[in-house]
This record gives structure tokens, sequence and C-alpha cells, in this order.
């Protein structure tokens, strides 16, 4: 995805690029003279926008923060000191952790560029649709990366404009959760008015599905967050049980249950194998899917992410086992810098085809005959069973096509099972994702609880490796339980959000 870049250097310095001098001033402002011409600086402006996600160390931190501090994953012996802080949660690294510090850097990177679209566009002189359509982008980016920030760090500060002068770097905190959480629930309705729906999904972007899929994983957020007294969010002004309501009313426009926000693009994928096939970029499941392909030029346009979860095998072509079936596909080996933990492993269900068909502990030759194998004890030549949700068969040489998965239909099912309750709408959905990883249904007539805590613990087998689970622990107020933070002996001061860096404090003076 090669974008022609009109821009100068944004906010650089200001959003961590320098080193921590308190004398130094941010360079490389924002600047907007010859753009916003014709359509094709519009489409480069939003692309541009899009663009800061697939950054490197961003790519890489979804996993690194939405995983690696869970049970889910942990890495290896030799992985960098501040991966390893995240894996062992020793805060004391954290506020100059690298992981952290680029993820805070490039989601304020994101917030700039979509202001630039967002200030700009309305004067644009183009086609009515187009200049709709760059525009809700644009909030729909907004909104998605203030909901990564106040997830991971809290209170941040809040960019309502693109920053073009010294003095706008200096943005203060959101004075409390709700200041944020206002800015993206009216953002995702503005970009829910803007957008059309795409008749098939479009790699790398969203359309009205993906604001209303997002809109309805803030609003579960912030309930269960508040339920569960999570810090800041118990203080929020908002109900609970209306936020639910309206979590499951948005998730419900994705699913097409309401008939006046009709879709047909989105939808489940019957065979979970399907799901994670690189060529199936516009699979019904991807609602908004990371863009990177094997022909890109540099790391960023193509992507490594599989070989941070598969292990070295002798450096060579590796082949795995299509399911059940005696169909194999080829891989290549990789650096195992995302392993996963053998306790999560053995947690899930022998029949389980998200452990069976997607957990790989044994490599074949090309004739399917067995090359090796992990094995409990540790006398196999797999050190550990890996994901493979992240495969490209037609990879080239460390080039594949493998990409995050921002937002997936199933997740926007499971948002509005957990936000309904156990209605029957509800269970058919919770029902249809386990009988489609091979498991039986779900108990009938649970409580409303006991049905939320179903979905919650479903979760983990469904988006393990995705990204996505220390976010579902931190809503439900749970961190205090991971065995790391017990054996540090952490206070829910220390460890229910992390330090904004200590680079960014220094930059801006409203942090001091």
């Amino acid at each position: 995805m090669k974008t022609k870049i009109y821009f100068l250097i944004l906010i650089c310095s200001v959003l961590g690029f320098t080193a921590c001098n308190l004398d130094e001033e941010p360079y490389g402002f924002y600047s907007e003279d010859n753009f916003y011409k014709t359509e094709g600086d519009a489409k480069a402006a939003i692309n541009y926008a899009y663009a800061t996600l697939t950054y490197i160390e961003y790519s890489r931190a979804l996993f690194f923060i939405g995983d690696m501090p869970t049970e889910i994953i942990t890495t290896k012996g030799d992985a960098s000191v501040d991966n390893r802080a995240l894996n062992t949660w020793r805060i004391d690294n954290f506020d100059t952790n690298s992981t952290l510090v680029n993820f805070f850097k490039y989601s304020y990177i994101a917030i700039n560029r979509a202001n630039a679209v967002i200030k700009k566009m309305p004067d644009t002189n183009i086609d009515q649709s187009l200049k709709d359509q760059y525009l809700g982008e644009a909030y729909f980016l907004r909104a998605y990366n203030y909901f990564c920030l106040s997830r991971n760090f809290g209170l941040v500060p809040m960019h309502y404009g693109v920053v073009e002068t010294l003095a706008q770097t200096a943005a203060p905190l959101a004075k409390d959760m709700d200041e944020i959480y206002d800015l993206m629930i009216d953002d995702c309705k503005k970009a829910e008015e803007l957008l059309p729906v795409y008749t098939t999904p479009i790699m790398g972007r969203t359309d009205r599905a993906g604001a209303q899929a997002l809109l309805a994983k803030i609003y579960l957020y912030a309930a269960s967050a508040k339920k569960n007294n999570v810090p800041l969010y118990k203080d929020m002004t908002k109900e609970v049980n209306t936020m639910y309501e309206e979590a499951a009313k948005y998730a419900g426009r994705v699913m097409g249950l309401d008939t006046n926000y009709p879709q047909s693009t989105y939808g489940f994928e019957n065979d979970i194998l399907k799901i994670y096939d690189v060529e199936n970029f516009a699979g019904k499941e991807n609602i908004f899917l990371m863009s990177m392909d094997r022909t890109g030029e540099s790391e960023g346009q193509y992507s490594k992410i599989s070989k941070m979860f598969l292990p070295y095998i002798d450096g060579a072509t590796i082949w795995l086992k299509q399911g059940d079936t005696n169909t194999y596909i080829k891989s290549h080996d990789g650096w195992g810098e995302y392993r996963t933990e053998i306790d999560f492993y053995n947690s899930f269900a022998n029949d389980d085809k998200r452990k069976t068909y997607l957990i790989v502990d044994k490599i074949y030759n090309q004739n399917g005959t067995l090359n090796v194998e992990w094995k409990a004890d540790g006398s196999g030549k797999i050190p550990y069973p890996f994901s493979r949700k992240y495969i490209d068969p037609n990879f080239d040489g460390d080039k594949t096509s493998t990409r995050p998965f921002l937002i997936r239909y199933t997740d926007i099912a499971m948002v509005y099972a957990e936000a309904a309750g156990p209605t029957t709408a509800a269970y058919s959905v919770i029902n249809f994702i386990r009988n489609r990883a091979g498991l039986g249904s779900l108990a009938p007539n649970l409580s409303v609880d006991a049905f939320r805590e179903k979905v919650y613990e479903e979760r983990k087998f469904e988006f393990a490796f995705e990204g996505d689970r220390m976010y579902d622990i931190r809503r439900w107020g749970r961190i205090g339980d991971i065995k790391e933070v017990k054996d540090a002996g952490l206070s829910e001061s220390q460890y229910t959000f992390y330090p904004i860096p200590q680079s960014e404090i220094n930059l801006n003076p409203s942090l001091r």
C-alpha cells in the first residue's frame, strides 16, 4: 500500500521522535499549503492517516500489549528487556518502555492525520460521496486511536484539532473518562452517518459497519468496566445498563438485526480456517483488517507478523496439516517471539478446533509424513505449540500477507451477546461460535451475570493471539488475578493503566 506523501513530518518530536531533552522544541508541523486540491490529494490524505497503523512498531505492539501481559503468550528468553518487562509486569520499566512509547506516539500521529482530514475535507472540491466517505473514515480513525489509548493509558491528552503551532502541542489530559468517551461516541455516530457499507470489504479501510462495530465495542467496554468498578470508569456519569443497551443496539446493526441498517457484506464464516486464509482478505469476518501484502516494498507494506509467532525449525520450509483433511500447506519458520503459554494451551477442550486446527504441535514433510512435533516433556523438536492464525503459504522470503485483525465480525457478535445477556438471539450467537469450534451449546437458562461470564471465557479462546485478551481482563477488573501481577505484589493503582511515557511528559508542559 504505497501512498504519495504530501505532508511534512508530523509533530515528530512532540510525539516522541526526539530524545527526552527538556530544552528541545518540537519541529516539523503539519503543512497544508499545496494539499487537498484534487480527488487524488484527498484520497492520499486519508490513506496517510490509515498508514500509521501499519508501522512496524505499532503493529507488533498490538500483540506485545494485547496478549503478552496475559496468560495467552510469553516470550523467548533472549527477547528485549522492554518486551520481557511487559511479559513479567516489571512496572519500573513501563514509563520508558519502547513498545509503550511507540504505541502512544503512533496513536497520536494517526489522530493528528485524522484531524487534518476532518479540518480540510469539508472545503475540498470533490464529489460529495467521496468527501463524506473520507471524512467518515477520519472520524472513525480518531475514535479508534483514542479507544486504543484510553484502554491502555487511562486519561490521555485531548487533541480536538490538527497540531499546527507550538502552543497546540501542550494539550491537557482529559478531565475524566467521560470526556474521552463523549468524543469517541460522537465521532463514531458522525462516521455512521457519513459512511456507506461496502458490498465487499476493503482491506485496510472501514465503512459504516466498522463505525457501528467500534461504537458497540466502546459502549461495551465502558459498561463492563464501570460495572466491575475499574478506576476512572467507575466514576463515569453514564449509566451501566444504558451503555449495555447501546452496545447491543449498535452491534445489532452490524449483524443486520435493525432493518433500518441493512447489510449483507459481513457475517460468520462457517469454516474457522477460512477466517485466517490470507487470500480471503475480503472475507465476511473482516470488518477492519490491517493492510499488508507480500508485494510491498518495505516491512509495514508487507508483514512479518508470522515470523513472530512461528518457532525456528532449522531455517526450513515447513508443512502444516489443514484441519482434519489430508491437505498440507507450506510456511516459513520463524523467530519465536510470541510463544504460546503451555497452561493456556492445556486449558482448551481437547476437541476444540481452535486448538486442534489453529494451534500447531506437529510439522510435516510435503508428502504428509511427520517431520517434527512438540512434546509436553520437552523432548520434541518444536519448542512450543504455536498459533497458525498468521500463515501465508505464498510467502516470498520473509515477506507475507499475514495481517492483524483489528475488528472482526465474531467479535461484534460476541459484543452483542455479552451486552444483551441471555436472550434467545444472544444464545444463538454464542452457540454458533461454540458449535463452529466443535463444542456443544451453552447450558440454557443462565442468569445475566453467569451468561456474561461464559461469554467472557469464550472470548479468551476465540480471540487468542489476536491482541485482544488484555482488554477483556482490564474491563472486567481482573488484572490483579494475573500470576505475574500477583507475584510482583502490584497494587490496583500500579497495574490498572500503563503510565504515560516519560518522553511525552518531558515534551508536554501540561503533563508535568
